[in-house]
């Protein structure tokens, strides 16, 4: 049997009735109060995220921007000292390493934040394409990350730090700030299509703030939240998945993420191959799906031209707690991606109707 990963805050997990499971290794709180009661309270007030399963490698030298031009899709000459940006990491026939965040934290510095189950494979991948002044510091085992969304998060993060909120933009960050008396690295970024704030910590920190957090953050309805609702709000507002939306097998121009790829600001790690991909038409696109009769499309259930023949897959589908609608995303053949357009989804061995929607299903 083997041994999961646990984050910093696994010791506290049952004083919230967590419930856990394995996810990509980790042990990992599925849910505390509920899926449903935690998506809404993120919608309508604050909840608390431990995602200190997440990845984090300080990227330094002198050639340091020259190594993340060619290993990333986005242009990293574009971010400025206290700035993050999307992007992806790409293989030369235009699939998906990971999908991450890079932020610049000094002149010759930046920390990339990668998916946990793709760490190992990030770093190999990293290692590989090495050339120059560089030196790479994986510190992912010594940083906690708690993410603090929804619309009362900046109020409640006001009380446990004198740092100007208000003054943050998104995907802008303070580094090295005091919040509780622990030093923070604080952004102005999420994965649930909120407002809210990501606090990257030293790991021994992790509980102290996690407790602050919840204590000023009860009056206004702040709840501990789960996989489960971060997985449903990331999916509303249509922020992709690794392992689902994006994969080796997926390019960022199939999963609607090409603005983070910048054909023209020089070369990188799969350009070519996007190029081509886009010169000719892009044969596959994500689009949103929703459930005209009875039933939920889930994660590899196959789809179908109304005539019959399959013409792609579910990545992502739910009942949206927010729309109270049965809708998913879909890779599909590009042909069939218009507005209207209907489509079978199988669903335990029935072919159920569906249509394809506007995406995001849900924008604040």
């Amino acid at each position: 049997m083997r041994m999961l990963k646990r984050t910093p805050l696994f010791p506290i997990y049952n004083d919230y009735d967590a419930r856990v499971i394995d996810f990509g290794g980790w042990e990992l709180p599925v849910q505390f109060a509920g899926i449903q009661k935690e998506h809404a309270a993120v919608r309508e007030q604050a909840g608390l995220f431990d995602v200190s399963h997440m990845g984090e490698v300080n990227v330094s030298g002198s050639d340091a921007v020259n190594y993340l031009q060619k290993l990333t899709t986005n242009d990293v000459t574009k971010i400025q000292i206290g700035q993050c940006q999307y992007s992806l990491m790409c293989y030369p026939d235009g699939g998906v390493v990971d999908d991450l965040l890079v932020y610049r934290t000094g002149e010759e510095a930046y920390m990339l934040v990668i998916n946990a189950s793709n760490i190992d494979k990030d770093l190999e991948w990293m290692q590989q394409h090495l050339e120059g002044d560089i030196q790479l510091d994986n510190i992912s085992d010594t940083t906690a990350l708690l993410a603090l969304q929804g619309p009362k998060a900046a109020h409640i993060l006001s009380k446990l730090t004198s740092a100007p909120l208000n003054e943050l933009k998104v995907f802008r960050f303070f580094n090295q700030i005091e919040v509780a008396g622990v030093n923070a690295l604080v952004s102005r970024t999420g994965y649930t299509g909120e407002d809210g704030f990501e606090l990257y910590i030293a790991s021994d920190d992790a509980i102290h703030l996690w407790k602050k957090l919840l204590e000023v953050g009860d009056a206004d309805g702040l709840v501990p939240a789960g996989l489960g609702a971060r997985d449903t709000l990331r999916f509303e507002a249509k922020l992709p998945l690794y392992g689902q939306e994006l994969s080796k097998t997926i390019s960022p121009l199939e999963a609607g993420v090409s603005f983070f790829v910048k054909l023209d600001k020089g070369d990188f790690i799969g350009r070519e191959a996007l190029s081509v991909q886009k010169r000719t038409g892009i044969p596959r696109k994500l689009v949103g799906i929703e459930m005209i009769g009875r039933g939920i499309p889930r994660c590899h259930y196959p789809v179908y031209s109304t005539e019959g023949a399959q013409i792609g897959e579910v990545t992502t589908g739910t009942q949206s707690p927010t729309l109270k609608k049965n809708v998913g995303l879909a890779l599909i053949d590009s042909s069939f991606s218009a507005l209207d357009t209907e489509l079978d989804v199988e669903i335990r061995g029935s072919k159920i109707r569906a249509k394809v929607v506007a995406t995001p299903f849900y924008k604040k």
